[in-house]
């Protein structure tokens, strides 16, 4: 059993949670992903590790409260307990030789993005940071990466604060201008990675783009997250979870990404109405 130490809620649908495994903790780099099973009878996730505190043993998860196991985890609070909580796994963030590099996160692929861009900063290399969310309530993590980037540019689709528009607008306008980054990292809806690919794409900018959104059993048994990378198959589990975002098959994942929709959305009313009954 691994003790929740902390828990913070980040905005109305994202949660984040400090989770006692002095083992992961020691070994976790910016990412990687754990496995983790709320009770004996859960499914088991992947979620990726967006920080590690070796000094207490800690590993931080943050998570979209989307579906039923999401949920049931949400429901825990400081001091209760999951079941499983194993990793780290996948190969970690490449950092060797960038001096400078532009993140681009959007979403809750910005708690993904967030110790990428720490682990950057703690290596002295020049962090540009670009975050997109819908609105004002759903922004997260701000601060965090205003500490570890020297320009941090956040994105609102409504225009509710900070910038209005996409993600790759300021991207495009940083690459127009002569900035020149040694590499572009991606994190977060799939269809986002595809159009930052195509805003670097032109300009000959090395990108790498994190296929956690695809993952579903962590182990490349079940297959979910098989996608086409260079013409060859890949597993984002065991293969990634970072890629070449110039030859990723973006179309492929995100049909593959939806074929579990139904299902998902059928245990997650399922949880509701299991919650409902228990609270009356």
């Amino acid at each position: 059993m691994y003790k929740i130490v902390t828990k913070r809620v980040l905005n109305p649908t994202v949660t984040m949670m400090d989770i006692y495994a002095p083992l992961v903790a020691a070994k976790g780099q910016a990412g990687q992903f754990i496995i983790l099973r709320v009770d004996s009878e859960g499914e088991r996730i992947p979620l990726t590790i967006a920080g590690c505190d070796t000094q207490n043993g800690t590993v931080k998860i943050i998570f979209q409260v989307v579906g039923a196991t999401t949920m049931a985890l949400n429901a825990k609070e400081q001091g209760e307990y999951i079941q499983d909580f194993v990793g780290p796994l996948g190969k970690p963030t490449k950092t060797e030789g960038i001096k400078k590099v532009c993140i681009v996160g959007g979403g809750v692929g910005c708690a993904i993005a967030l110790p990428v861009a720490q682990k950057f900063h703690e290596l002295g290399a020049e962090v540009h940071s670009i975050v997109g969310f819908r609105n004002k309530d759903l922004v997260i993590l701000e601060e965090e990466f205003a500490a570890c980037s020297d320009k941090l540019t956040i994105m609102t689709d409504d225009g509710s604060y900070g910038r209005h528009g996409v993600v790759t607008a300021p991207l495009k306008e940083a690459l127009e201008s002569g900035e020149k980054y040694d590499e572009v990292i991606a994190i977060g809806p799939v269809i986002m990675m595809k159009f930052v690919v195509a805003t670097t794409k032109p300009f000959n900018i090395p990108t790498t783009v994190s296929m956690n959104p695809i993952m579903i059993d962590g182990t490349g048994m079940c297959g979910g997250c098989r996608l086409t990378v260079g013409g060859q198959t890949k597993f984002a589990c065991v293969d990634g979870p970072d890629f070449d975002g110039f030859e990723v098959d973006f179309d492929e994942a995100m049909e593959r990404s939806t074929m579990y929709a139904d299902f998902e959305k059928h245990e997650r009313e399922e949880t509701c109405n299991l919650f409902k009954q228990e609270v009356k």
